[in-house]
């Protein structure tokens, strides 16, 4: 984890204007890790307090100094008292505009202490599928750090970087955003040398407007890559930053067209099953409980036959691209093919459960968009059943205007995939779904709409038969784990 000096806090030499002052305290005191909890202060730490909206963590700066912090940093002045106190306890206060900037300062600062291999990962769906994907191939050869869960904001994804060991090889960091320029940020912070783009989606395009501006957003995680430097323990020092994308991707002519706007000298690796992709697949197979075997053709002639543990086809596209930026950092062939086949990939995605009463339940309740919705009704409809196939499904957030419309699209999705019944959660958009589902063809006793996950799991729970596929998806907000584990 971060061990730094307060006084190099002070002087980050990149930075146009100091990101703290000191306010009391020895700037010669080393600290080591940072956190914005004060719960989890240790001996030595560095506490950032957040306003927030119900907590404000400027409140919690002495039970930070009591708990034994190098150094608290703050976003309002300190009281005499506080100062006090923390001139007893031997603890630095520093006074900050704002704790992202100084976490993302902090990071890059730790970034480049490492020395590491750094790997970005973006894109509007199957950035955490993909990430975990790379950290368990590259933890086959190097010594890996991974950001946990999807922790890929402003706030995680510097947190996941000071939490590095300082014998990391390799750095995964997942990025996402919610608004243009939040990707940039990131990527200045963490430089990394190598890249993915997933999907281009509509996820957030309630706020971007477009998925040309989607697209664009993503590309900022070129903003600051930059060569292997000299000393790193992973890949060819000096060779140009390499871009991993998806060939397949509507989108993708799009990216290429665009590459040269952000930072020049990126190479672009092409990842999919045309002809001309630098790593290209084969024909996906599913076996009988949905997961994918497919062939996947390297530059240099080798092939390798991957097996993944995952289930679905479009998590293949996420394999091809972990494939290549594995070996483009040396990973062996057969190390490759050894994790995908042994993947756990966080949770909550198309995870395949059993209910109370034996039923298949497709866990996919962590998040949702169109895309992500049709993959898995794909999934609902490939999955060998004897019984009834019921998609019960939440609705998507952050889509703006266009709410109506693509949820109307999932809806007569749904119909045309000639599902045995729908259930559609929420308000006024679960009605949109509900409607084109029965506008394109499914029965009206096949369709139901039910206001929230409370009335879902009053309704739903213990009725699904032994025989029966039960997709469960949707957007955060609608809580539809909680149908889950009442199902399960």
């Amino acid at each position: 984890m971060v061990q730094v000096q307060i006084q190099d806090i002070l002087s980050m030499e990149w930075l146009s204007a100091p990101v703290a002052t000191l306010v009391a305290g020895d700037p010669a005191r080393t600290c080591c890790g940072c956190v914005i909890d004060s719960r989890q202060v240790e001996p030595g730490s560095i506490f950032v307090a957040f306003p927030g909206e119900r907590v404000d963590g400027n409140d919690f700066a002495r039970s930070a100094i009591e708990a034994g912090a190098a150094c608290v940093a703050l976003t309002r002045a300190p009281e005499p008292e506080l100062i006090a106190c923390a001139e007893s306890h031997g603890c630095a206060i520093l006074s900050i505009e704002s704790g992202e900037a100084f976490l993302l300062a902090l990071a890059r600062f730790w970034r480049e202490r490492l020395g590491c291999t750094v790997v970005g990962v973006t894109g509007s769906i199957g950035k955490t599928t993909t990430k975990d994907m790379l950290a368990q191939i590259l933890s086959t050869t190097y010594r890996v750090h991974a950001t946990a869960g999807n922790f890929n904001n402003l706030i995680g994804m510097p947190l996941t970087v000071l939490s590095a060991p300082e014998d990391t090889q390799v750095l995964v960091l997942e990025m996402g955003m919610n608004t243009r320029g939040e990707i940039e940020q990131l990527s200045r912070a963490a430089r990394p040398n190598i890249a993915a783009i997933t999907k281009i989606g509509t996820s957030h395009i309630g706020m971007l407007g477009s998925r040309e501006n989607i697209a664009l957003a993503k590309m900022e995680i070129t903003c600051g890559m930059q060569p292997i430097p000299e000393g790193a323990e992973v890949g060819e020092p000096h060779a140009a930053p390499v871009l991993a994308l998806p060939a397949d991707d509507d989108f993708f002519p799009f990216l290429l067209e665009h590459i040269a706007d952000y930072t020049p000298g990126i190479e672009p690796v092409r990842c999919g099953a045309h002809a001309g992709c630098d790593y290209q697949r084969g024909d996906i197979a599913l076996d009988d409980e949905g997961h994918p075997h497919v062939s996947v053709e390297l530059p240099d002639c080798r092939s390798l036959e991957v097996a993944l543990s995952t289930v679905g086809a479009q998590t293949v596209s996420n394999a091809v691209l972990a494939i290549a930026v594995a070996d483009r950092l040396g990973v062996a062939g057969e190390d490759i093919v050894r994790a995908l086949g042994d993947l756990t990939v966080t949770g909550r995605r198309q995870e395949i459960r059993r209910a109370a009463t034996g039923a298949r339940v497709i866990d996919d309740s962590y998040n949702a968009s169109p895309e992500s919705m049709a993959a898995a009704l794909d999934l609902l409809c490939l999955l060998p059943a004897t019984g009834s196939r019921i998609a019960v499904l939440g609705e998507i957030g952050e889509l703006g205007d266009e709410a109506p419309r693509l949820h109307e699209l999932v809806g007569a999705y749904a119909a045309a995939k000639k599902l045995d019944y729908l259930v559609c959660v929420g308000g006024e958009d679960a009605q949109h779904m509900a409607r084109a589902a029965l506008l394109m063809g499914l029965s009206d006793d096949a369709v139901l709409v039910l206001e929230d996950t409370d009335e879902a799991i009053a309704r739903l729970a213990g009725i699904f038969a032994q025989d029966n596929v039960v997709l469960v998806k949707g957007s955060r907000f609608v809580g539809l784990d909680r149908l889950v584990e009442e199902v399960c």
